[in-house]
C-alpha cells in the first residue's frame, strides 16, 4: 500500500455568464434612465420641429417684428424694404463690414473661427446668418441657451433661405442706432433719404455702426467707414458679392 498526500478534489470550472445575460443586466440598469430621458427627447424634437416651421414661415412671409424691436422700439408698424428697393452698395457694405465670406460659407465661417481661436482674441466670429438668427428669432445678450438655439437656427436658415433673403432680413431688423431698427428707419432718420438712394459713403457709415449701434454714430468720413467702402468695392470686383446681387438682364 502506498501512502501519500491524497489528490486534491477537482475544482469545477467557473460557469461563464452568457453575453446575452450580461447585456440583459445592463439593459435593466439603463431602462430607468431611458424612461427619465424620454420626455426630454420628446420635448427637444418638438422644439426643433417648431424652429424649422418658423424658418419656413419666415422664408415665405416677412417677420412682423422681433423681441428686441418690441422691447426697445415699441410694437408699432414698421416698413419692410425688399432687396430690390435697397441700394446694392448697402448690401455690399454690410457684408464687407460684418462677413466678407458670406457667399462662401454655410452659416459658420470656419476659417474665421479658426483664426480667432488661434489668435486667442476675444472678438467674435459671428456671421450675418448667425446674427440674422439671433435678431429675428431670439434675444440679445450672452447666454449658453441663446447660443445653442442660434447654432440650431443657423444651418436651418442656410438650408431654406437664399443668401439674398438672409441679407434682406438682416437689413430690415438690424439696429443702426439707439431705437433705430431696419434700413428704412436708418436711411430716413440718419440721412433724410430712402434706402434706394443711399450713397456709397452713407452705406459705409451705416455699416460701420453695426457692431455697436448704441454707442457709434454714422460718420461717412471716419476711417472705418472709408475702409468699409473700399471693402465693398473689393468684394464687388472679386465676385464675393455674387450670391446676393440682383442679376442684370443682358442688353
Amino acid at each position: 500500500m502506498r501512502f501519500g498526500t491524497p489528490p486534491a478534489p477537482p475544482v469545477d470550472d467557473p460557469v461563464p455568464v452568457p453575453p446575452a445575460r450580461r447585456r440583459g443586466g445592463v439593459t435593466r440598469l439603463l431602462r430607468p434612465l431611458g424612461r427619465l430621458t424620454r420626455p426630454l427627447r420628446w420635448f427637444a424634437l418638438r422644439v426643433v420641429a417648431l424652429m424649422a416651421a418658423l424658418v419656413v414661415l419666415y422664408w415665405m412671409v416677412n417677420p412682423p417684428t422681433t423681441w428686441t424691436i418690441m422691447r426697445e422700439a415699441g410694437p408699432g408698424p414698421r416698413a419692410w424694404v425688399r432687396m430690390d428697393d435697397i441700394a446694392p452698395v448697402v448690401a455690399r457694405s454690410v457684408v464687407a463690414a460684418e462677413d466678407a465670406n458670406f457667399c462662401t460659407h454655410w452659416g459658420f465661417d470656419m476659417t474665421e473661427i479658426r483664426r480667432v481661436v488661434a489668435s486667442g482674441s476675444n472678438r467674435g466670429a459671428s456671421t450675418i446668418t448667425q446674427q440674422t438668427a439671433k435678431n429675428v428669432y431670439l434675444w440679445q445678450g450672452r447666454s449658453w441657451a441663446r447660443k445653442l438655439l442660434e447654432t440650431v437656427y443657423t444651418p436651418m436658415i442656410e438650408a431654406v433661405w437664399s443668401k439674398r433673403r438672409i441679407l434682406e432680413a438682416y437689413l430690415n431688423v438690424a439696429e443702426f442706432g439707439p431705437g433705430i431698427f431696419g434700413i428704412d428707419a436708418a436711411a430716413r432718420e440718419l440721412f433724410g433719404t430712402t434706402p434706394d438712394k443711399l450713397t456709397a459713403r452713407q452705406a459705409a457709415a451705416l455699416a460701420a455702426v453695426l457692431p455697436a449701434p448704441k454707442t457709434r454714430s454714422p460718420d461717412p468720413g471716419s476711417r472705418r467707414a472709408r475702409a468699409i467702402a473700399d471693402g465693398a468695392a473689393t468684394i464687388d470686383a472679386d465676385g464675393r458679392a455674387a450670391c446676393f446681387q440682383r442679376e442684370v438682364p443682358a442688353g
